[in-house]
């Protein structure tokens, strides 16, 4: 064999090893016949099974929470997820009335574990327990087969001071169309309102108290997470709120009522050193401690 001969024989071997070794390392990356380039698997899923990339990720549909009456000792798992309540909550749930666990009161339902106080909230007006569930005295009320000394056992005692406390534990809810008047509702009239239950109910009372009266349904906004769905079934009707004289109350006195902060009340006391008594909010106006809408919302509320 010549020297042309042995040239052309290495570079044909050369060749054929180049080309074997392309196929072996290119093979993996070769789809099949009607196989998606998105249906290649990764060389190194140790890596890719992690990766951040948006095209390896997928969006998971957010369901929106539910309201409906429910009774937390016999739920189901599919009512309980709709409430909007975690998968791990639903299995604490589950774990808890397993082991004999029973809710007797809506404040039993509080305890569960990572619920927040603005669930907690949300689904408070609507937990109903059933009676198969009350503490068996309360059955013995309803007999009227209390005794007088019978009160002298806790169990009763402390029956009779929730009844007291909580008059009406079950309300009848209010229907479309019906009203309660704002500044003369009681906390056991609120809680017939929709979405209304103990907490609100209180909270509604005692805002009321602090500002010296509602004039407007709005102001029930101010509260934090007040139900928006509630306010169409209150009405303000000859709303006489309580006046705070702005030319005779001092600092500590007026930074009491929620629309007048400490600065705000600094400036009143100032304006009244300064240029005498108080005729007109306008006369505030030039103050930077007061905004337009500061002013607007203080008017019902201020005598001179």
């Amino acid at each position: 064999m010549n020297r042309n001969d042995r040239r052309v024989l290495i570079v044909t071997i050369i060749t054929g090893v180049l080309i074997l070794l392309g196929i072996f390392l290119l093979g993996e990356d070769i789809s099949g016949p009607g196989e998606s380039s998105n249906s290649r698997t990764p060389r190194n899923s140790r890596y890719t099974r992690h990766s951040r990339n948006p095209e390896m990720s997928y969006a998971v549909p957010v369901r929106q929470p539910e309201t409906f009456y429910f009774d937390p000792n016999t739920a189901d798992s599919t009512q309980l997820l709709r409430l909007g309540l975690q998968s791990w909550q639903v299995r604490n749930i589950y774990k808890y009335r397993a082991r004999g666990g029973v809710y007797r009161k809506k404040e039993d339902f509080a305890r569960l574990y990572g619920l927040t106080v603005k669930d907690y909230r949300r689904l408070e007006p609507y937990i109903r327990i059933s009676e198969d569930y009350l503490p068996a005295v309360t059955l013995v009320r309803k007999r009227g087969g209390e005794n007088k000394d019978d009160r002298n056992y806790s169990v009763y005692s402390n029956y009779s001071e929730n009844k007291k406390r909580d008059s009406v534990r079950y309300p009848v809810k209010l229907r479309e169309g019906e009203h309660l008047v704002l500044n003369t509702a009681d906390t056991s009239l609120l809680r017939q309102v929709p979405g209304i239950g103990s907490y609100y109910a209180k909270e509604i009372v005692r805002y009321g108290k602090w500002l010296g009266g509602y004039v407007s349904v709005d102001q029930l906004d101010e509260i934090d997470h007040f139900p928006k769905e509630s306010k169409k079934y209150f009405v303000i009707t000859h709303a006489n709120p309580r006046k705070l004289n702005v030319n005779k109350l001092s600092i500590q006195q007026l930074r009491r009522h929620p629309y007048i902060n400490f600065y705000q009340a600094k400036a009143i006391t100032d304006y009244r050193r300064l240029h005498g008594d108080i005729k007109s909010l306008n006369d505030l106006r030039f103050s930077s401690d007061f905004t337009e809408a500061d002013i607007r919302r203080l008017i019902p509320y201020v005598e001179y």
